[in-house]
């Protein structure tokens, strides 16, 4: 295993490559941006993520999924956080999000930032910062966020229908991320932040209890099929029950491949990955070393991180200025 300064010398030499590289609204972000006008940033974001994982292990999971699904759907502009309103509902509303969480996580950074510097620093940027955070706080690897993102003033719950869903097959997964600009193997590499978090029953259930027309998922461990049977009986209305994403799911590591090649992957979108020979090699790659798949993560989500945003600055990441 990489030694932490290891990995983040990768992580800072994969910055500087990306500044070459990047497109679109990448061009328009920093490395330095508040080092003058809110030098405090990055450390009252931290603070923040900090304080909120110690109190609550499911964070971590909530906020870098809130980035994928913030930047998945208008670019990275912090669409995601705003509230619904009296006529237009938000993007934190629509099927997709109504299991986010952690919102207050940003909440709270944005309060502290506005006092130290008001009207400086973005809410994408707060998001995006606290993303990288949540990684590097449970035990993964970190990087260099780019900043400068603008607040996005539009937030549709109809738009995240586009979101790739927990069934969605190779093919589905591949053009999510094309029309995004991110490439296949940034679709391995962000699946794997499947090592933290948890997935309701509904996400899975027919891989466990088809009905009487199908078998159960071939693809599936018949010994972890039926640890998830126990876990999410035939019509179950728990709305809590549920499965930890892999066996580690409050840690970043490796687990997330390891388990994929034992057909113990939980989501058939997970599966999907090993559908064709050159996702495989990569599921293989990162199983066999999580060095590998940490640099893979960091130059991905700073990929991902560089998608085009909004053309604010809120004072309060729930609603738009007037």
């Amino acid at each position: 295993m990489a030694s932490a300064a290891g990995i983040m010398e990768a992580a800072l030499l994969v910055a500087a490559a990306l500044l070459l590289v990047l497109g679109g609204g990448a061009e328009a972000l920093s490395l330095d941006l508040y080092e003058e006008r809110c030098p405090e940033a990055e450390a009252a974001v931290t603070a923040a993520v900090r304080q909120a994982m110690a109190k609550d292990r499911t964070v971590a999971a909530g906020l870098l999924r809130m980035h994928f699904h913030d930047c998945f759907v208008r670019g990275c502009d912090g669409s995601v956080l705003l509230d619904s309103t009296a006529s237009v509902t938000a993007e934190k509303d629509g099927p997709p999000n109504v299991s986010l969480h952690a919102f207050y996580v940003i909440d709270n950074a944005k309060a502290a930032l506005e006092a130290l510097c008001p009207g400086v620093v973005s809410c994408a940027d707060i998001l995006a910062l606290a993303a990288r955070d949540a990684v590097a706080l449970s035990g993964g690897p970190s990087w260099v966020v780019h900043v400068g993102r603008r607040d996005g003033r539009v937030s549709l719950a109809a738009e995240t229908s586009t979101l790739p869903g927990p069934r969605a097959s190779f093919e589905q997964l591949k053009q999510a991320f094309h029309a995004r600009g991110l490439s296949t193997k940034d679709l391995v590499v962000l699946s794997g932040g499947h090592t933290l978090g948890f997935a309701h029953c509904s996400s899975f259930q027919d891989r466990i209890h088809p009905d009487k027309a199908q078998q159960q998922d071939p693809s599936l461990s018949p010994s972890f099929a039926a640890s998830l049977r126990r876990a999410c009986p035939a019509n179950n209305t728990a709305r809590a029950a549920g499965s930890g994403l892999d066996a580690t799911s409050a840690a970043f590591d490796n687990t997330y491949y390891r388990m994929l090649q034992g057909g113990r992957g939980l989501l058939a979108s997970d599966e999907a990955l090993l559908t064709h020979p050159k996702t495989r090699a990569w599921v293989a790659l990162y199983a066999a070393s999580q060095e590998a798949f940490f640099r893979a993560f960091a130059k991905s989500m700073l990929r991902m991180g560089g998608l085009n945003g909004g053309d604010e600055v809120r004072a309060n990441c729930r609603r738009v200025n007037q």
